[in-house]
């Protein structure tokens, strides 16, 4: 079984020979929990495919609700990447230095503001360099360019809709973090969070749709088949979960590879949920 949308995944043979193409802009989106004490944009700065520029998720953002990297707004993203060259008409292929990751939010992040041409690199920096393809530390000028953004909320969800969908059960759940997480057997990695899960959700670990030995996504039929066992049904509505909404992103990606483009990610996540006092809570 072959994916139905192959268009959101790029080969590294592939950016390869097309890395100097006139429409292709290939865009950094690493990003790291802050525990890590990493520094993504130092690290890009060090090290970057050529003439990559770099998408900082803590920045292009809604800061204003006090929880990470919550969706900008349309006018923000478009400011922001006009600045950065990525514009209507170019092809952006983007990738992180942990192979599959944050990668998966910018990809979502441009659909939901209209930009579909947009594909994550399979593998991702490691496996660039496993195959000793150019890197640079040369700073990007980016020409800017102009994008049209209108956001589309049917990939986006907020509390109010997933609080509705608890009564409701009418869209599937799906969660993103650790077996541990979801069921409140292990600590939460931020500070202050309670733990468990949002009542009905199902849960599939972002880990197991990638191989494990070059963070490459799985086979179509392999995916399909963690779905599966998840106990979703994935002919119906389904949101994504996760820690703070960015592996989500990486769920959302491999149902859309196999033929689901109208997965919505719920943007607060765990953080929002697990934040509030008053938001009901499963565990065990």
């Amino acid at each position: 079984m072959t994916y139905v949308n192959p268009d959101a995944l790029v080969s590294t043979e592939w950016l390869a020979a097309h890395l100097d193409g006139p429409d292709v802009c290939v865009v950094d989106g690493s990003w790291h929990m802050p525990q890590l004490e990493r520094d993504p944009r130092s690290e890009y700065d060090a090290r970057h495919i050529p003439d990559a520029v770099f998408f900082d998720i803590d920045e292009i953002a809604d800061t204003d609700p006090g929880l990470p990297h919550m969706l900008p707004n349309p006018a923000k993203f478009a400011s922001r990447m006009r600045a950065l060259g990525l514009g209507d008409g170019t092809r952006v292929i983007v990738y992180d230095t942990t192979g599959m990751g944050s990668a998966a939010r910018v990809w979502w992040t441009f659909r939901v503001f209209g930009h579909d041409d947009v594909a994550v690199l399979d593998g991702g920096l490691p496996k660039w360099l496993d195959e000793g393809r150019p890197i640079n530390d040369q700073r990007v000028f980016p020409q800017e360019r102009r994008l049209t953004a209108r956001r589309n909320g049917l990939l986006v969800r907020d509390i109010d809709q997933v609080l509705s969908n608890v009564k409701s059960q009418r869209e599937q759940v799906l969660d993103a973090r650790s077996a541990g997480r979801f069921a409140a057997t292990e600590p939460e990695p931020r500070a202050g969070l309670r733990g468990g899960r949002i009542p009905g959700s199902f849960n599939l670990p972002f880990p197991e749709l990638y191989e494990p030995e070059n963070k490459t996504m799985k086979p179509a039929d392999e995916l399909r088949a963690l779905y599966d066992k998840s106990g979703i049904n994935c002919d119906g509505p389904i949101v994504t979960s996760c820690g703070s909404g960015v592996t989500a992103c990486i769920l959302a990606l491999g149902l859309y590879l196999i033929g689901k483009t109208d997965v919505a990610v719920y943007d607060g996540s765990w953080t929002e949920w697990g934040g509030c006092e008053d938001t009901p809570i499963d565990q065990g």
